[in-house]
Formats: structure tokens, C-alpha cells, sequence
């Protein structure tokens, strides 16, 4: 049991983003889907669109502040800390104050590891933020039950994908996976988030990350109706 965990704990995450990091031919062969987002990724450059133009969103996040997510199951209350992941935690500040986390689902939740989702739901902003990657932080906190960080597909791979860890996740901390902040009200409601899917496609029978990327909420919604959703998520005060 012990062995089948440490393999789906580096195979969730290392293939966390995968699909979004692959050439455009390989993703496109990998997903068994047209090139859909090739198109508008270079579309997404010269829109006004806040969503549509990652370079516009670099301010510093405060030293400390709180994310309340709505959802459809509830709402919980992330607390990040600027100082365990400067990178991450400011990326996550834009990502908020920019309103990108509204009906954004949680795509991939394997009971007793992790809830992944920050796949936008429109494929024009998932092109645009596929490239927008961040360098890595040190990892200064522990992927513990409740801690928050980046999915990654390797080295300086964060954008906008995100997992909350269910339990002790440690084994990830040499990976290189650094936690910027935690869940400090609410852990039920992610607990409760809807796991029946599992692991994602192809080692599973969950949502392709390639077909989330170039189809979004068009494709979970038709094929994966219990998936749980972000409704939206604001800064505190």
C-alpha cells in the first residue's frame, strides 16, 4: 500500500501539468483532441482582457491575507503567507484580485491526497496562462493536511494549477513543492469536495487534462456532471 501511494503521490503531481507543458503537436496527440487553444493563445496577447494577458498582473501580494471560496459544496478560508513561497503567493494575490477563480473546477480530487483544480474555464484564458510560468520558491513549510501549492510538471512549471492536501503530505516537500498558504476555516467543505472520478485520464478514469485545457467547462460539465466548483473567490479585509 505504502509503495502504490509514493507512486500515485509523484505520478499526480509530476503529471499535474503535463498536458499543459507538452509541445503543442505532443498535447495534441496526447489528448486525442484538435490543437482548439493554438489559436487563441495568440489571440490572448494582444486582448485587454486582464485574464487574457498574464504580464499585466505582477503586483506584490501583502506580507499576509485571507481567500474566501464560495463553492458548491460550501465556503472555506485560505490564509497565505507571503514569506514561505514570495512567488507563489503573489501569482495566487493577482489570480484572486483579477477574478480568475469563478467557476473553476476542481478536476482532479483523489480521497486521502490532494484537491487539484486552477484549469480556467474558458480555453482563451487557460492558453494564455499556460506559458505564464513562475520560477520555484524554496520550500519552506511542509505539504501538510490543509497546506496549499502549485501543481508542476518539473522545474520553474508553476502557473496557475493549485492542490490542497488532504493529509500528511511531506513526501512532496523534496520535490520541490512549496506551500504558500493554508485552509484556516472550512476544511470540511474541501474534505466533501466530490472524489468518485479519481485519478484523471489516461491512468484513471477522471477528466483529461488535455481536453480541460482546449475544451473547459463545456467538456466537465457534459462528462463529468458531479464535479464540484469554485463560484468565486475574493480578498478579505
Amino acid at each position: 500500500m505504502e509503495n502504490r501511494t509514493l507512486a500515485v503521490l509523484a505520478a499526480a503531481i509530476l503529471l499535474s501539468t503535463a498536458a499543459a507543458c507538452k509541445p503543442e503537436a505532443e498535447q495534441a496527440t496526447a489528448s486525442q483532441e484538435p490543437p482548439v487553444a493554438h489559436a487563441t493563445a495568440k489571440e490572448a496577447s494582444t486582448d485587454m482582457s486582464p485574464l487574457l494577458n498574464p504580464a499585466g498582473l505582477t503586483e506584490q501580494a501583502p506580507a499576509s491575507f485571507k481567500v474566501l471560496f464560495n463553492t458548491t459544496k460550501g465556503d472555506f478560508t485560505l490564509e497565505v503567507n507571503r514569506d514561505w513561497s514570495p512567488l507563489g503567493a503573489d501569482r495566487f494575490y493577482n489570480l484572486v484580485k483579477a477574478g480568475y477563480f469563478t467557476d473553476v473546477a476542481f478536476f482532479r480530487v483523489i480521497g486521502g491526497f490532494m484537491a487539484q483544480f486552477g484549469i480556467h474555464g474558458d480555453p482563451k484564458v487557460s492558453a494564455a496562462w499556460r506559458g505564464a510560468r513562475i520560477q520555484d520558491d524554496p520550500v519552506k513549510q511542509s505539504n501538510k493536511r490543509g497546506y496549499v501549492s502549485y501543481a508542476m510538471a518539473g522545474p520553474n512549471t508553476r502557473t496557475t494549477q493549485l492542490f490542497i492536501s488532504f493529509g500528511d503530505n511531506s513526501q512532496l516537500d523534496s520535490m520541490g513543492f512549496s506551500p504558500f498558504g493554508k485552509v484556516v476555516s472550512g476544511m470540511e467543505i474541501v474534505d466533501s469536495l466530490h472524489d468518485g472520478y479519481g485519478e484523471g485520464a489516461p491512468n484513471g478514469r477522471g477528466p483529461d487534462q488535455g481536453r480541460v485545457q482546449t475544451q473547459g467547462n463545456s467538456y466537465l460539465k457534459a462528462d463529468f456532471p458531479k464535479l464540484d466548483y469554485i463560484k468565486s473567490a475574493s480578498l478579505l479585509n
